[in-house]
């Protein structure tokens, strides 16, 4: 299935844009620089799925290996795992195929200007430019670019550049720091990826419960508490940590232990996190507080786990 373009001006020359690593991040922002008027003239991507997608999405675009790639764009989007990024850089360069005033964008979070110096020694603009959202890699995030923030780093001369590649992709820039990159790839790991991980076991926990749909049943409850959080933060709280409800958490404790042993490590640690920032605001006193500890450091004493190791 192909999108149809939705043309957007841009406020500087329109690129001829290569992407290494069509994956589910590449294949769209590609896509999205398309519509907004650059020309994507080469991509690559080894697997079926990275092919498929440059199908999908870029239709009529050439898949090339990556120094060809390299050597056919104005602007570079390496959008290849962080771990893979040092090497690529290094073997484009030492190649000869990335050149002196080409535009070289990676789109890390971790990372920052310093994977990209060999790039930059042999002459080429570069950019980190992250989007600050998860994707699918189909044609279902490109509306969802609009408005997303791209946690970006740039010397102060592409500043401008920068911006205008954000704005190209319906995006805002959120400047970070170089020495501030991984502290900021964290803040969104923690937020998006152990929500997904924090979700699923209360799906696991609800089934084991006797819900038959239990997608449905959190939807409502989880749309609803992310929303207050996200607006009120520690203030949108609720439940028996915050009330201070002993009994309860202990009960929970119990049950998770017989029923849902896998999810017991988590379940504490968040609450133990709860717990803290309920006292810190002053919604628990100390000493419910102290009785509600014990409660947690007991299900964590070495014999209550080494039987769940076992």
């Amino acid at each position: 299935m192909t999108h149809d373009p939705v043309l957007r001006p841009v406020s500087h020359p329109t690129f001829a844009v290569g992407v290494i690593g069509a994956g589910r991040v590449g294949a769209v922002l590609a896509a999205a620089l398309r519509s907004a008027g650059h020309e994507v003239v080469a991509a690559a991507g080894e697997s079926d799925a990275s092919r498929g997608r440059v199908d999908d999405l870029l239709p009529g675009v050439t898949v090339a290996k990556p120094t060809d790639v390299a050597r056919a764009s104005d602007l570079l989007l390496l959008t290849v795992p962080d771990d893979m990024l040092s090497n690529v850089v290094t073997m484009l360069s030492a190649s000869g195929a990335i050149r002196e005033g080409q535009v070289v964008v990676h789109t890390s979070g971790r990372h920052g200007l310093a994977v990209l110096e060999p790039a930059r020694e042999v002459g080429a603009r570069t950019v980190a430019l992250h989007p600050a959202m998860t994707f699918t890699g189909t044609e279902v995030d490109l509306p969802r670019l609009a408005g997303c923030v791209f946690g970006v780093t740039a010397d102060d001369v592409d500043r401008e550049l920068t911006e205008s590649l954000v704005a190209d992709l319906g995006g805002r820039a959120m400047w970070v720091a170089e020495d501030r990159r991984t502290l900021y790839h964290a803040g969104l790991a923690h937020g998006a990826n152990h929500l997904v991980t924090l979700v699923a076991e209360a799906m696991e926990i609800l089934s084991a419960a006797g819900a038959e749909d239990p997608a449905a049943t959190l939807r409502p409850l989880l749309t609803a508490a992310l929303d207050n959080a996200l607006e009120d933060g520690d203030a949108a709280l609720t439940g028996p940590i915050v009330r201070g409800d002993v009994e309860t958490v202990r009960a929970h404790v119990a049950d998770l232990e017989a029923t849902a042993p896998q999810t017991l490590p988590s379940y504490l640690a968040m609450a133990r996190a709860t717990l803290g920032r309920a006292v810190t605001d002053g919604r628990l006193l100390p000493i419910r507080a102290t009785k509600m500890l014990g409660v947690l450091d007991a299900a964590t004493a070495p014999t209550r786990l080494d039987r769940h190791a076992r």
